[in-house]
């Protein structure tokens, strides 16, 4: 999967796409209320223990509202937060710092979350088996949601559909051909990896052997995982998806599998609890 680079140019450009969403088209209607437009220092703070995450898209949405705000940042991008952590500080017009503290919460809090969750994950199954997401993201926001599970010490699965052969149940479904299909990826994969999902032995024993790169066990009750890592080993990298919790990531972590694909990572997110305070 290409490294994702969250640019200066991408993250100006998505911090104007959303303030243009908050302030089309005709501002903000309730700040302009006030006469007050004096300097203020305001503390970014969080209600909660997280991993924080997103600084940069907080500090350019101020940024872009008035050159001259000030962003003093107390905590680096992924570290431990805790209730009470004040996380930035922001110096700067206060209408503007108004204006602009939805959107800046909304890229902390959406980033700090998913980084959370994921860090969650990691911490449940340790080093030797790691933590991927999915395409199971919101349209337009991939790039920045898949950022934060890096954040929070997960790995990325494909970025698109473009970046590696994944041969799924529906594949074969609208095939019948199970081998033929994996074997024709083979042959055309140009450098690309194979990912091949089975739901069961059965299904595995068929294309066991075929030199395609990783093999993906989809709800596999942990004794069944454990015989088909066991099968795999020294053959193919090993994954496991499908109803992942943190309650049974542990179990299915003890059979040595390589990797486990979250898909709640980016689609069941609890935002961080985050505050500005005046």
């Amino acid at each position: 999967m290409p490294k994702i680079k969250l640019s200066k140019n991408f993250i100006r450009s998505t911090c104007k796409l959303a303030l243009n969403e908050d302030l089309y088209p005709l501002g903000d209607i309730t700040t302009n209320l006030l006469n007050n437009n004096s300097l203020s220092k305001v503390k970014l703070i969080s209600n909660q223990k997280g991993i924080i995450g997103g600084l940069e898209f907080a500090k350019e949405t101020f940024y872009l509202l008035d050159k001259n705000i000030k962003f003093h940042i107390k905590k680096k991008e992924g570290s431990k937060v805790t209730r009470g952590s004040v996380i930035a500080i922001i110096e700067g017009k206060i209408k503007d710092i108004l204006i602009g503290e939805r959107v800046a919460l909304n890229f902390l809090s959406h980033i700090s979350g998913i980084a959370t969750k994921t860090n969650k994950f990691v911490k449940k199954v340790g080093k030797k088996t790691k933590i991927c997401c999915t395409r199971k993201t919101i349209p337009n926001l991939r790039v920045i949601q898949k950022y934060a599970v890096k954040l929070g010490g997960g790995t990325n699965h494909r970025f698109n559909l473009s970046d590696e052969f994944l041969i799924k149940d529906n594949h074969l479904a609208s095939s019948k051909k199970f081998e033929e299909i994996v074997k024709k990826a083979i042959n055309t994969k140009k450098g690309r990896k194979i990912t091949v999902e089975v739901d069961n032995l059965k299904q595995f024993k068929r294309i066991n052997g075929l030199k395609f790169n990783t093999v993906l066990f989809d709800n596999m009750s942990p004794k069944n995982l454990k015989v088909a890592v066991r099968h795999a080993k020294g053959k193919y990298e090993t994954e496991a998806s499908g109803g992942v919790t943190l309650k049974n990531i542990k179990n299915l972590a003890s059979t040595k599998v390589d990797r486990i694909s979250v898909g709640e990572l980016t689609h069941s997110i609890q935002a961080l609890d985050l505050k500005l305070e005046i």
